[in-house]
């Protein structure tokens, strides 16, 4: 029975380390399917003003940063708004100052960040977000950057954090509500507790999921792993043990998984 574990390990070994070189091929962030048409330019610009929209300081850094890198590489301009100081265990501006140094790393100048502390809008698994007013204060986002797409979270928010799904409602209930429809939004898929945690191994499954999807998805992959763990590593306050294996096993660190809303 020994070898039998003993081989069921060197498999596994062995598909994480063609995963990560599968990832690791590339010089540059890429998407599977390969598409001209994901983001292309819209009239006469070449790039796009995007808006991701967060709850909590560090969520760039745990869950979108192969986004964040795709968008950079392609020369679109990224804002980030989040929601929330993160201030639930009273670390608020503290957590505040390390999204700044966060972004910093994965060059998002600090002008296009925009962290709110609102009354209504605090960090907590039991607080419940308006979404009217989410919708309305990332309209002010929109309108001041001149924003054309939104990246945010789908309806279950990748951990199933309540403030995660209330900001994705909130951005649903903007799209309904904007009769010119000239904002294009997508969401980071979430996934089930197996790929969560696969790492590298799910660019495999994420790439034939998004290639034969009838919804328009894809698959972005960040080839350099490294700067997640730069950029969680500014959230000083929450890089705790567990965050740092989180990072090291999670598959968003690796690859997203996007779909239009």
């Amino acid at each position: 029975m020994a070898w039998i574990w003993m081989l069921s390990v060197a498999g596994a070994v062995l598909l994480w380390a063609v995963s990560l070189g599968r990832i690791l091929s590339s010089p540059t962030p890429y998407s599977l399917p390969p598409s001209p048409r994901f983001l292309p330019p819209l009239g006469d610009r070449r790039s796009r003003n995007v808006l991701l929209v967060l709850a909590h300081p560090d969520d760039e850094s745990m869950f979108f940063t192969p986004t964040i890198l795709f968008l950079k590489s392609k020369g679109h301009s990224i804002h980030v708004l989040c929601m929330s100081l993160g201030n639930a265990d009273g670390l608020g501006d503290t957590r505040k100052e390390e999204l700044y140094d966060a972004c910093a790393t994965l060059k998002i100048p600090a002008e296009q960040v925009s962290v709110l502390d609102h009354q209504k809008l605090q960090d907590g698994f039991h607080e419940k977000w308006d979404h009217g007013l989410l919708a309305e204060l990332a309209m002010e986002q929109i309108q001041l950057w001149d924003i054309d797409t939104i990246v945010t979270f789908d309806s279950y928010g990748v951990s199933g954090h309540p403030n995660h799904r209330d900001v994705h409602h909130g951005i649903c209930k903007l799209l309904h509500e904007n009769q010119r429809g000239n904002i294009e939004a997508w969401e980071l898929v979430s996934l089930n507790m197996f790929r969560k945690y696969s790492g590298a191994v799910d660019i495999w499954l994420s790439s034939l999921i998004s290639s034969r999807s009838k919804q328009l998805m894809y698959c972005l992959v960040n080839c350099s792993p490294s700067r997640t763990f730069e950029a969680m590593a500014a959230h000083r306050s929450q890089w705790v043990w567990f965050r740092r294996l989180f990072v090291r096993l999670s598959s968003y660190t690796y690859v997203n998984m996007l779909q239009k809303i």
